[in-house]
């Protein structure tokens, strides 16, 4: 099998372990593996996409870690390639990390490539419909807390003020940067956090939900449903420290073991149908209480941390289901779309 992965910087951590840790399970398998970046693609006049990609070859490799130092070292092979010849093409960009034309490139080549007969992991079309956090709003409103968009501060006073307590971040946020708590004791600087927040954007004013104050739980969906390996669902809970409301990772938030109750599996449930009709192949929910707060469809992360709780190796069975969807493609001759295929 022969995979191609798109990250936001060609050997950089800056893909995320788990975008390794998927790699390095397809090089360990003996699959040949192909990193490419955004501004790496090319349509060229025999109309095939072709890209400028890296791999290393000969070896297995015991962390995603030790496979990164070798994508960066001196043996590594650089080579344009024909992303058309690949069978898989996984799509690990992060739209909020990039340029403006980087954010679609991704989607856009991915389009291409799949008419060629690529499976293209998220499925480009419906990335593209998630390009934002208003994805979140396209689903049954029973599933997101009382939100308000927008870029007028008035709207958002008086939202504060009907709420009591808020939470203000970017549009187009992630990683928890840029992400406030407005009490009503706070609204002397409420003008100027809204200056600082849409100078890239939109505003997302939300209800503040009590249960933040635990935490929140990840929890990963695969082919629309709850990720479970080997008895074990895919999942991990981060609990904010201090005084900081963020519970992700690098915003200082800590790892705790995650109980998949009937209130998650309800939610994964309510927002099962959309994400298969949208081909979310492999999908990140981000859960606070009976809320969702965002759906990572991009570069959804955390195996690591979710293996070392459960001490299962849950890149084993994404490949696994991989695996399944190519044989699929080779029994049927491609006589499924790429949209069908994403989920099935």
């Amino acid at each position: 099998m022969k995979i191609g992965i798109m990250v936001n910087i060609m050997g950089s951590s800056a893909g995320g372990q788990t975008t390794y840790r998927l790699a390095t399970e397809c090089i360990n398998r003996g699959y040949e593996v192909w990193i490419m970046s955004a501004g790496n693609f090319a349509y060229d006049p025999d109309d095939k996409v072709r890209a400028y990609a890296r791999r290393v070859t000969g070896k297995k490799y015991a962390s995603a870690a030790k496979y990164l130092d070798a994508l960066n070292g001196k043996d590594a092979q650089n080579k344009w390639i024909t992303v058309d010849d690949l069978d898989v093409l996984l799509l690990r960009s992060n739209p909020p990390v990039q340029s403006p034309w980087a954010q679609h490139a991704g989607i856009h080549f991915g389009r291409i490539a799949m008419r060629h007969g690529v499976l293209v992991l998220n499925d480009p079309n419906g990335l593209s419909k998630a390009m934002n956090k208003l994805y979140l709003q396209t689903f049954p409103e029973e599933v997101w807390p009382k939100t308000l968009i927008t870029r007028n501060k008035t709207r958002i006073g008086k939202f504060a003020h009907e709420q009591g307590t808020i939470v203000l971040k970017p549009l187009q946020g992630y990683g928890g940067k840029n992400v406030f708590i407005i009490k009503p004791e706070d609204s002397v600087n409420l003008d100027k956090i809204i200056d600082s927040i849409s100078r890239d954007g939109y505003v997302i004013a939300q209800e503040y939900l009590a249960e933040a104050a635990k935490g929140d739980m990840r929890l990963f969906l695969m082919n629309g449903v709850p990720f479970q390996y080997k008895g074990h669902y895919a999942a991990f809970r981060r609990v904010r420290t201090g005084q900081d409301m963020r519970s992700n990772i690098h915003a200082g938030g800590k790892l705790r073991r995650a109980t998949v109750d009937e209130t998650a599996l309800r939610l994964a449930e309510i927002v099962r149908p959309k994400l298969v009709r949208d081909g979310m192949f492999l999908v990140g929910l981000d859960i606070v209480g009976n809320k969702l707060m965002e759906i990572n469809v991009f570069t959804p992360g955390g195996f690591g941390s979710a293996q070392m709780f459960e001490k299962v190796n849950f890149t084993k069975g994404v490949i696994d289901d991989i695996e399944r969807k190519v044989r699929y493609i080779n029994y049927y001759r491609r006589n499924f779309s790429n949209l069908e295929m994403a989920t099935l």
